[in-house]
């Protein structure tokens, strides 16, 4: 019922209703901010990836056709909205340790496998989208988001066996980049 109601509104907020538009915020809230934290853990970085997952919808909602899922649509919007959240703490990071002494926070791959983990797959993701950036949303929309192939192959417009094959591919670089 709640999908149905998701899609329902969607539809609503891409035509222009801007109380459907609302509604269908104050709906994805939680399940934005369940999903940013898959990538990022630190809760007050995920807030901030889902603050601008909100944003990102409410200024694109037009560009959402109805021809995959919203669903689907919102996955892209969150995943890719959680990586640059990343990039640009990684990168303010960098910046600050230039300017001003080590703050007191503890860097989460030294304290917490988990954390560790997700910040190592987000900088292997980076590499690899330096090098291949064909293979990244296909990984992220299957391995992260759990999408089906059939969904990913619609969303990106491309056949199935090409989704797979990227999947494979990239999934061989990362590894490479996650031992080294």
């Amino acid at each position: 019922m709640g999908d149905e109601r998701q899609e329902l509104l969607a539809r609503k907020a891409a035509g222009g209703d801007k109380a459907a538009l609302d509604e269908l915020l104050a709906l994805l809230r939680p399940q934005v901010l369940r999903r940013c934290a898959r990538f990022l853990p630190c809760f007050e970085d995920a807030e901030e990836a889902c603050q601008d997952a909100l944003l990102q919808v409410a200024r694109t909602i037009e560009r959402f056709e109805g021809r995959s899922m919203f669903s689907t649509w919102l996955y892209v919007v969150v995943a890719n909205s959680a990586r640059q959240t990343y990039r640009t703490l990684k990168r303010r990071a960098v910046e600050e340790a230039h300017e001003a002494p080590p703050l007191d926070r503890p860097d989460p791959r030294t304290t917490s496998v988990i954390a560790g983990s997700r910040l190592d797959f987000l900088d292997a993701l980076e590499r690899l989208e330096a090098r291949r950036p064909d293979l990244v949303a296909p990984i992220v929309l299957r391995d992260v988001c759990q999408l089906d192939y059939a969904e990913i192959a619609e969303h990106l417009g491309v056949p199935v066996g090409t989704v797979k094959s990227r999947i494979h591919q990239g999934r061989t670089d990362l590894r490479e980049y996650l031992v080294a």
